[in-house]
């Protein structure tokens, strides 16, 4: 059978939308006719007792009241059924609808990139976060924990092969399950209601954190005895049996409640707060409990944790909800009061919420990992299911230095971008990449290096082969000055540059991966192009591997005396009168320049002598 394309891919989940609206719209039309029926029965209902009162008598009134309560229970329950079954479906138009988007770049229809304070400059130069950026892109977790550990792989300062393998071995076995995947990512939206990123921190310190309630243990056994002679004592005075003698149990069993009280209100309160989180882990854990994981060995073996029929941690938040739920019974004042009354029921479920927090403290840390960990990975096997054109690179110490087949840029829309190869043969190597103004010179670094990002993250890369070792990353793209700190444009390039060069220099067993965007753009014209020949000759066969833009044709003479220096340029052509431009990388200095070219076009006063020439070459 052949590979699916992308083609058939985005038609299959065209299909799926359109299917899943036509059965919501059926049952919110059903919903619809159930609301008007509970409506009915309540009315009619009430009604025909009331005509039964004065008609019939009291007892067929009543009868009427019952008949009429068991009807309308039945039917709201039915009905619940239905808007329950009307979520999944709206959550799993949801998915699909941003699966969709995300295949075609529609970034309206994916999820807001999650705030990033502080964001290093590797991922603002490559946009690798940000409103149009690979996270973005990539992100389906549902926790912001999980969120933040894939940005971490994606900016990792040290890749490992070792791990990059394992990694891909898995996002292997998870891309041809999407129900695995969708159905995890549904259950997980479902239980946090929201399409929002949603924090477990809180509710991992609630659990982990258990505050010194053992001292409530005698107080239990005491309150219990008290309680139970309060029982006997009330009963026999009931029956005549025995005078008011349940008083000189009951007055201090009330006393010692109230002075325990403290104990139990924060406690209380805490777990009121986490109760939808714990059915948020809760039905996510389930899931993944249930799971064969049939041809899923390496993803099985991470998910050990969730398979120990001894600790399976939906148990263990089961008792702590079935708790909680206990404890709410506070919400009912009336009921709380007589309830303790009788027995010391907050004291008790006090106690048991933190035994039961006690016990799952040792397995929580590694749930939670286990759980960030499978989410992420899921991430990248919906990329690589959503690009069935990418494909997992090949990362070795030992392999070739960096070999690329068909580069493209994984943010550019599918029908608008023009694929690439480059190779670099050794380290200390330096690609010089020249050409005009709009060419493609940037947009060809962030194109390389959004794709070692994605390699290094264990994804599949937008490439029909990407070969490379492991490197460090550094780049020197988006420089931007700042006028509450007073340095310049210029200054802050100057620094930044400083700051390669020392990472070059430094000793480190991994080579450095860089990339400069048109070098000293911040100064003159005669200053910037000396500048660029002394840093260009400094970083020349040091223990990395540069790409370098720049506008300055005079630096492509540097390949003259320097072996590692290679030049690779973009071309444009002016066709009909409009700049046209084919961004294809090719070997040798750019021919060819086109700022006045711009100029003219746009109405601007250019060199006569230049125009003179220009029109010559065209009317050729």
């Amino acid at each position: 059978m052949s590979a699916p394309t992308r083609e058939l891919r985005q038609a299959t989940l065209a299909r799926q939308i359109e299917r899943v609206a036509t059965q919501l719209e059926k049952l919110e039309h059903t919903s619809r006719i159930f609301h008007r029926v509970r409506l009915s029965v309540f009315f009619v209902g009430v009604a025909l007792a009331v005509i039964a009162f004065f008609q019939v008598g009291i007892v067929a009134f009543w009868l009427l009241i019952l008949a009429t309560v068991v009807a309308f229970s039945t039917i709201v329950y039915f009905h619940r059924t239905l808007l329950r079954q009307i979520d999944r479906y709206r959550g799993w138009q949801r998915i699909k609808s941003t699966h969709l988007a995300r295949m075609t770049l529609d970034w309206d229809g994916i999820s807001a990139e999650m705030p990033i304070r502080d964001p290093l400059p590797l991922e603002t130069d490559l946009d690798l976060v940000g409103v149009h950026s690979l996270h973005r892109l990539l992100d389906t977790t549902v926790t912001t924990s999980g969120s933040e550990r894939l940005r971490a792989w994606l900016t990792a300062p040290r890749p490992d092969p070792d791990r990059i393998a394992a990694r891909q071995a898995l996002v292997m076995e998870l891309v041809p399950r999407p129900l695995f995947r969708d159905k995890l990512l549904l259950q997980a939206r479902l239980a946090a209601r929201s399409d929002e990123k949603w924090s477990a921190d809180t509710l991992q310190k609630w659990l982990e954190n258990n505050p010194a309630t053992g001292s409530l243990r005698p107080w239990l056994l005491l309150l219990s005895a008290l309680s139970i002679a309060n029982i006997i004592l009330f009963s026999l005075y009931l029956a005549g049996i025995a005078a008011s003698w349940w008083l000189v149990t009951f007055l201090p069993y009330v006393a010692l409640s109230l002075l325990r009280s403290r104990d139990v209100q924060p406690v209380f309160a805490q777990a009121a707060q986490m109760q939808d989180a714990l059915g948020q882990l809760g039905a996510v854990f389930g899931r993944l409990e249930r799971d064969s994981y049939h041809k899923m060995p390496n993803l099985r073996r991470l998910c050990t944790p969730f398979l120990d029929a001894d600790h399976r941690p939906s148990r263990y938040l089961q008792r702590i909800g079935r708790i909680v739920n206990a404890m709410g019974i506070r919400g009912n004042g009336l009921v709380a009061l007589l309830l303790n009354a009788v027995v010391p029921w907050d004291i008790y479920f006090t106690h048991r919420l933190a035994v039961e927090k006690s016990a799952i403290r040792q397995f929580l840390p590694v749930w939670m990992d286990t759980w960030f960990e499978v989410e992420s990975l899921c991430a990248l096997a919906t990329f690589a299911y959503l690009n069935p054109d990418y494909a997992f690179p090949t990362i070795s110490a030992d392999g070739p230095v960096l070999s690329a087949t068909r580069l493209g840029h994984p943010l550019i829309p599918h029908a608008q971008k023009i694929a690439n190869d480059v190779t670099v043969d050794k380290v200390g190597e330096i690609l010089l990449i020249t050409g005009s103004n709009m060419a493609g010179k940037s947009t060809f670094l962030r194109t390389v290096g959004l794709n070692v990002a994605l390699a290094y993250a264990g994804s599949v890369v937008d490439a029909a082969a990407l070969d490379l070792r492991p490197y460090r990353l550094f780049t020197c793209i988006r420089v931007s000055d700042s006028v509450i700190d007073g340095i310049s444009y210029f200054y802050a390039e100057v620094k930044r540059l400083r700051a390669l060069l020392d990472s070059l220099r430094e000793e480190n067993d991994l080579p450095l991966l860089y990339f400069i965007d048109e070098i000293f753009r911040g100064t003159n014209n005669r200053e910037r192009l000396s500048g660029s020949r002394a840093y260009v000759r400094a970083l020349a066969g040091g223990h990395g591997v540069g790409l370098i833009s720049t506008h300055d044709l005079e630096l492509v003479h540097l390949a003259d005396e320097m072996p590692e220096l290679r030049n690779y340029h973009f071309r444009e052509a002016v066709i009909d009168g409009r700049m046209v431009f084919d961004y294809t990388l090719r070997p040798g200095p750019c021919p060819t320049t086109n700022a006045l070219q711009i100029m003219r076009l746009e109405g601007l006063p250019v060199p006569t002598e230049w125009r003179d020439e220009t029109e010559k070459l065209e009317s050729t």
